[in-house]
C-alpha cells in the first residue's frame, strides 16, 4: 500500500480516537423500540401489528423473532410452519440460531423427540442443556446403548453439566457403565468447588450414604472431623466423607487440614490419602507455602493429578526457584499442556539455568511472539519488541463488511443502546471468517467508535499483529494530562484501561465496577473525598471523572507498593493488601511473582497489562522495549515480628 493511501487511512483512524460519534435515530427505529416495549409488556396484539408494518429496517427480523418467541412460551402448540419459515428465511443469522434453540427447548419440554432431532442437526452452537436433551432424544428413539456408552466415556467431563443430564447419568450408573470409584470421584470434585451443594445429586445415586453428614461437613468441616463416627454402615462412605471434610477444610485453612491428615493414620486408603495430599499441595502452592513441592511428591506417584494440580506443581517449584523441579514437573505434563507458551518458556528457562543454553534457545525461538511469554522469549534471544509494523488495508474487504447484514444489525443495535445484543450480532458475523474480513470489521468498528469491537475483531484476525487496531489510544486528550501530572507512564495507563474496559464508557462488571477504568463505587466515594469532589454515582460513567479517579488510584497504589508496576497492577485488580501478601521472604523475579499469583483472574490480568504496556510503549515511543526490565525484581515482604 502506498504512503499516500496509508496516510489517508491513518488520518481517518485518528479522527475517531477522541470521542465516539453520537448516533442519531433513523427511520424505523421508533417502530423497533415499540416492538421491544411490546414484548417486554407481553402485548402480543401490538407486536403483531408492528411485525405487519415492517418496511426493510435492519432490525425488522427482531420484532418477528420476539413474536415467535412469545408463541413458543404459550401453552398451546407452537406454529410449526411460522417457525420453520423464519428459520429458513433468516438462515445463517444469529436470530435463526436463537429461534432454533428456543424451539428445541420447547420440543424437549413437550417430549417431541423426533422433531427435536431433525432440528438439532443444524444447530451451530448447542449449550449444555441442549446437548443433554439431544442424548435424551436419541435414547427415546432407540439408541440406548450408543447414548449411554457416549455418556460413560464423557463421565469425568460432565461434573458440572446441566441438570437435564441427571437422569442420563443415573441411567449410566444403573447399567453398571461407571464404577463406584468413578461416582465417588465425581462427588469429590463437585465437593471441592464454590458450589458444593451440587454433589448432593451424586450422593443420591449411591446407596446407604448418610447425606445429612454432608450438610454438616459443608457448614463446619473441622467440627465434623472432631466427632466423626468410628464406623459407618457403609465403610466407603465414611472414608469418602472424611476425605471430603479434609478437602473442604483445606479451602479454609491448609495448615489445619495438613495436621488433621497426619492424625488420621489408616482411616484412609492409599489412594484416598494420595488424593488428600494432592488437594493440600494445590492449596499449599496457591498459599505460596514452601512445603507444597513435598506435598505434591507425596501424591504424584499414586495419583493422576488434575490439570490445575499439574500447573501448580510447576508453580510450586518455580516459586522456590528449584529449576530441576520445574523441569521435571513440566516434562510430566501431557503434550497439550506442555506445549503452552507458559510452560515452554519456563522449561526453556530451566534448561538455561541448568546449563543447556542451546536447547533453551531453540525453545525460546518456538514461542517468540508478541504475547507475555513470547516477548520475554524474544528478549532471551536478544530481540526486544519494537518498532511494530502496520497492517495493510483492503478497501474491497471494507466495502464487503459494510454491506454485511450482520454488521448492519449490530450497528443499529449499538445505535439504540442495546450493547449486549449488538455484541452478539457482531460476534456472530465474525464466525468462520478469514483474517482480511475480520480486519475490515475492526476498521468498521473503529469508524463507528466501537473500540472494544475493533480490538476484539483485530485480535481474532491477527493475534500477533494488527497492533494499530489491537492497541488503540482513544481519550488521549483526557489521559495524557493526568498521566503527566501524576507522574504515571502513559503506556501503563493505557495497558490498564485496555484490560479493564476496552475503552467502553458504560462498561460495568458483575461486581459493580464502572467506566473506562472500572472504578468500584466505594473506591469512587473514597477518591472523591480525597480529591474534594462531591460524589454522585453518575461520576463513574463520566469519562473525564473516571479517568481522573482511575489515574489517581493508580498513583496511590503505585506509591504504596514501592513504585513497582507489577505489584500495582496486581493491586489494581485484587487490592493492594493481596499484592503485598503475595511477595516472598526473599527478592523474587517479577515474572515468577506474576506466574505464582494465586488468583487465576489476577494472574492473567497482570500478564496482559504488562504485555499491553510494553506494546503501547513500542507504539507510542517508536523504539524497542523491554518487558523483563519492567517486570524487574519484587522486593521481599517485611519479616514478621
Amino acid at each position: 500500500m502506498s504512503k499516500a493511501i496509508w496516510s489517508t487511512v491513518a488520518a481517518i483512524v485518528a479522527s475517531f480516537l477522541i470521542t465516539p460519534p453520537v448516533f442519531a435515530q433513523q427511520a424505523g427505529d421508533a417502530r423497533f423500540l415499540a416492538a421491544r416495549d411490546a414484548i417486554r409488556a407481553g402485548d402480543r396484539g401490538t407486536l403483531e401489528r408492528l411485525v405487519r408494518e415492517a418496511d426493510g429496517h435492519p432490525l425488522d427480523a427482531y420484532a418477528r423473532y420476539w413474536l415467535l418467541f412469545n408463541k413458543l412460551a404459550r401453552p398451546e402448540p407452537p406454529p410449526q410452519d411460522e417457525l420453520l419459515d423464519f428459520i429458513v428465511k433468516e438462515a445463517g443469522t444469529l436470530l435463526s440460531e436463537r429461534l432454533r434453540a428456543d424451539w428445541l427447548r420447547r420440543l424437549a419440554k413437550d417430549k417431541n423427540w423426533a422433531l427435536f432431532l431433525q432440528l438439532y442437526i443444524n444447530l451451530q452452537i448447542p449449550d449444555d442443556e441442549l446437548r443433554c436433551n439431544q442424548w435424551t432424544a436419541r435414547l427415546n428413539r432407540g439408541e440406548e446403548k450408543a447414548v449411554l456408552d457416549e455418556i460413560a466415556q464423557a463421565w469425568q467431563a460432565l461434573n458440572n453439566t446441566h441438570s437435564a443430564c441427571d437422569p442420563l447419568l443415573k441411567a449410566v450408573i444403573d447399567q453398571g457403565l461407571v464404577s463406584t470409584d468413578g461416582i465417588w470421584l465425581r462427588f469429590r470434585r463437585q465437593a471441592d468447588t464454590r458450589t458444593p451443594a451440587a454433589a448432593k445429586t451424586t450422593l443420591s445415586w449411591l446407596k446407604a450414604v448418610p447425606v445429612n453428614d454432608y450438610d454438616q461437613i459443608l457448614k463446619k468441616p473441622a467440627n465434623w472431623l472432631n466427632r466423626v463416627p468410628a464406623a459407618y454402615t457403609n465403610a466407603r462412605a465414611g472414608q469418602e466423607f472424611v476425605l471430603v471434610a479434609l478437602i473442604r477444610l483445606a479451602r479454609e485453612n491448609v495448615s489445619t487440614a495438613h495436621a488433621r491428615l497426619l492424625q488420621l493414620g489408616d482411616r484412609l486408603t492409599d489412594e484416598q490419602r494420595a488424593y488428600a495430599w494432592a488437594t493440600l499441595a494445590l492449596r499449599g502452592a496457591q498459599d505460596q507455602r514452601p512445603e507444597a513441592p513435598a506435598w505434591f511428591r507425596a501424591a504424584a506417584d499414586q495419583l493422576t493429578l488434575t490439570a490445575e494440580q499439574r500447573a501448580w506443581r510447576v508453580r510450586a517449584s518455580l516459586r522456590a526457584e528449584d529449576w530441576s523441579g520445574v523441569l521435571a514437573a513440566i516434562d510430566q505434563l501431557p503434550p497439550e499442556e506442555r506445549s503452552l507458551p507458559t510452560w515452554s518458556y519456563w522449561h526453556a528457562r530451566a534448561l538455561a539455568a541448568l546449563g543447556q543454553a542451546h536447547n533453551a534457545r531453540i525453545e525460546f525461538a518456538n514461542i517468540a511472539d508478541p504475547g507475555f511469554y513470547g516477548i520475554l522469549a524474544r528478549e532471551e534471544l536478544g530481540r526486544p519488541l519494537g518498532p511494530l509494523p502496520t497492517t495493510p488495508v483492503s478497501l474491497e474487504a471494507d466495502l464487503d463488511v459494510e454491506k454485511n447484514g450482520g454488521f448492519q444489525r449490530a450497528l443499529a443495535l449499538f445505535r439504540l443502546d442495546m450493547r449486549i445484543e449488538g455484541i452478539r450480532e457482531w460476534n456472530w458475523a465474525l464466525r468462520e471468517q478469514g483474517e482480511t474480513f475480520r480486519l475490515a470489521a475492526a476498521r468498521l468498528a473503529l469508524k463507528n467508535g466501537l473500540y472494544d469491537r475493533a480490538i476484539n475483531s483485530a485480535e481474532l484476525a491477527s493475534p500477533d499483529g494488527a497492533f494499530e487496531l489491537r492497541f488503540l489510544t482513544p481519550y488521549r486528550e483526557l489521559i495524557e494530562p493526568h498521566a503527566r501530572d501524576k507522574g504515571l507512564d502513559m503506556s501503563w495507563v493505557y495497558g490498564i484501561m485496555r484490560q479493564e474496559s476496552r475503552f467502553v464508557v458504560p462498561a460495568r462488571s458483575t461486581s459493580g465496577a464502572q467506566g473506562l477504568m472500572q472504578i468500584m463505587p466505594a473506591t469512587g466515594k473514597w477518591l472523591a473525598r480525597k480529591l474534594g469532589i462531591r460524589y454522585h454515582p453518575d461520576l463513574l460513567t463520566d469519562p473525564t471523572t473516571n479517568v481522573h479517579f482511575g489515574t489517581e488510584y493508580m498513583r496511590i497504589i503505585l506509591g504504596e507498593l514501592g513504585n513497582h508496576p507489577v505489584l500495582a497492577s496486581a493491586g489494581y485488580n485484587a487490592g493492594p493488601g493481596r499484592a503485598r501478601r503475595w511477595r516472598d521472604r526473599r527478592p523474587l523475579e517479577g515474572a515468577i511473582y506474576t506466574e505464582t499469583i494465586p488468583f487465576d483472574e489476577t494472574r492473567d490480568y497482570v500478564k496482559k497489562v504488562m504485555a499491553n504496556t510494553v506494546i503501547y510503549a513500542a507504539l507510542l515511543e517508536g523504539r524497542p522495549q523491554s518487558l523483563k526490565t519492567r517486570l524487574g525484581k519484587i522486593a521481599p515482604r517485611p519479616a514478621e515480628g
